[in-house]
């Protein structure tokens, strides 16, 4: 196939005219092209008047060599190689037991999935319930009040990506990626439903409507290959053996024996941080970010990135903003959800979290992402719970602000306009409404947080109105906390993907190694491809 870069599209065109332009730069007849593959999309929006794709395509012609001969790489062009993902051959050291996941977020679904194709029967925990069941809990709780510490916004099937925008990109790719993990990782999600564009565009996405479908999807397809799956299976202890795996023990008391132990467990598995942790599985504390949700008006941040009529294709607009600030800290957007909601994203009682979450057509009236400052274990040292290790610091740290929203609140999402956040009072209702999934009500979210973060947070938004005319507006609303950026623990692991306990694989963003849904995935592949290539499956001769 040949390569075609910075092919620029206006937003709208239609497939003929993408090659008759591709057309014109091979200096060919558009009906001479057999085989069209866009490999990226994106929008250039730099002349907001003249709105663009730029697009990067393979295509298939006559004469290819030649062709790229001669165009001698002006509009480059080049060759391309379709490259792809290629699992291990089964390794020798045979396996008496199928391996036991726990987790059944990105990181542990991929790993599953992986497993079960290539014959190993694996067996996956969930502490929660299966995707539409939690979608059910989760709703209800957001209705309620009633929170299920073990199904919620960040406990079941999917992990906590499934109440979220559901953002498929990741800096892991191109070189970084000569795997091709990341081209694994959306093919499958292709398969299991998901829309054939997140192949391609710079930013996919999928939204939480469709992920609920496209991860019970994939657990049936680990099922017919031979795999288990359970729910409201909790892992509550260890059986470990000369610093090797053994079995693991559940709520309800079963052992289930296990040479090779996953553990996906995602970033909000506080109570199996601690089992772990008194086991001596080899653990420390993690730099992460806190900070708030942010709302403004959808067509605020759309105006602000695309103009003042953008064509209605491109939909509600991103943005992702940083900077360091005086104080040397760095002051970032997260998981910005266009045209989406702040939910209650709790799993503990007597403590209250944020997220922000889309569903696939981004079309509520608000805009909203997490404003977060980057915290490291000496902010921890304050905040320290006695009765935890020095490694669950930032546990306790996150539990603390936690304790902070959930008090301010009454238990409900505490909201603030910007304006009565810089004074330090409650304030009351402005100019719009959040568009929040829970209970919420007007509050005092400075309080929630100790000098340093709230200095940064109010400097870090009032600078991004620098870069987004309006940000800082008067009437935005803050929403807090937004504590669970990213796991608080690193699960340590050497180049094998195990722990110091033989035979356990940590793995995911739970664990320290990934930073989004695809990336997790992306992990619980490399987690798969190790326990695949040390061990005999269970159809080899």
């Amino acid at each position: 196939m040949i390569q075609i870069s910075q092919i620029n599209m206006p937003v709208g065109h239609t497939e003929e005219e993408l090659k008759k332009k591709i057309g014109k730069l091979l200096r060919i007849a558009p009906g001479q092209i057999r085989e069209l593959r866009i490999i990226r999309r994106s929008v250039d929006a730099r002349k907001k008047q003249e709105i663009k794709y730029s697009y990067t395509v393979g295509v298939s012609v006559k004469n290819e060599t030649d062709l790229i001969n001669r165009s001698k790489g002006k509009n480059g062009i080049s060759s391309w190689k379709d490259n792809r993902y290629i699992f291990p051959e089964p390794g020798d050291t045979p396996l008496t037991y199928p391996p036991v996941i726990v987790g059944s977020g990105p990181a542990g679904l991929f790993c599953a999935w992986k497993l079960a194709k290539h014959g190993y029967k694996p067996i996956l925990l969930e502490r929660g319930e299966s995707a539409s069941r939690r979608k059910e809990i989760v709703d209800f709780f957001w209705k309620t009040g009633v929170l299920d510490p073990d199904c919620n916004v960040q406990f079941g099937e999917g992990g906590a990506g499934t109440f979220s925008d559901g953002k498929l990109n990741t800096g892991v790719k191109g070189e970084k990626d000569k795997n091709h993990r990341n081209q694994e990782v959306l093919d499958l999600f292709v398969k299991a439903g998901a829309p054939e564009n997140i192949r391609y565009d710079g930013r996919p996405h999928l939204g939480t409507d469709l992920l609920v479908r496209i991860v019970e999807n994939i657990r049936e397809d680990i099922i017919r290959l031979g795999g288990t799956v359970r729910f409201r299976t909790t892992v509550t202890d260890l059986k470990i053996k000369d610093d090797t795996i053994q079995s693991v023990i559940t709520e309800a008391g079963e052992e289930i024996p296990c040479q090779a132990l996953v553990l996906a467990i995602g970033h909000s598995a506080r109570d199996t941080f601690r089992m772990l942790e008194s086991r001596n599985l080899s653990m420390e504390a993690k730099s992460f970010a806190v900070g708030v949700r942010i709302e403004h008006p959808e067509s605020l941040i759309t105006e602000s990135q695309y103009g003042s009529n953008p064509p209605k294709e491109l939909g509600a607009a991103n943005y992702k903003l940083a900077q360091t600030l005086e104080n040397g800290r760095g002051v970032f957007s997260f998981c910005m959800c266009p045209g989406g909601y702040v939910v209650n994203a709790s799993s503990e009682e007597g403590m209250l979290a944020v997220n922000g979450m889309s569903y696939s057509g981004r079309d509520s009236r608000n805009s909203n992402g997490a404003i977060v400052v980057s915290v490291d274990p000496k902010d921890f040292l304050p905040y320290q719970d006695t009765s935890l290790p020095e490694a669950l610091n930032g546990l306790a740290f996150q539990r603390h602000l936690e304790k902070q929203a959930y008090k301010i609140g009454n238990g409900k999402v505490p909201v603030q306009r910007f304006a009565d956040f810089k004074e330090k009072k409650a304030g009351g209702r402005g100019s719009f409404d959040p568009c929040i999934c829970g209970a919420y009500d007007y509050a005092n979210t400075a309080e929630i947080f100790p000098a340093f973060l709230y200095e940064s947070l109010k400097e870090g938004i009032t600078g991004f109105d620098r870069k987004i005319k309006g940000f800082g507006m008067d009437d935005a609303l803050i929403s807090g906390v937004e504590s669970r950026t990213s796991s608080p623990v690193r699960i340590n692991r050497d180049e094998g993907y195990e722990s110091n306990i033989r035979g356990i694989y940590p793995c995911g963003e739970g664990a320290g190694y990934a930073g989004g849904i695809t990336s997790a995935a992306m992990d619980g592949l490399r987690v798969a491809e190790s326990i695949g290539a040390k061990y005999r499956n269970f159809t080899s001769d």
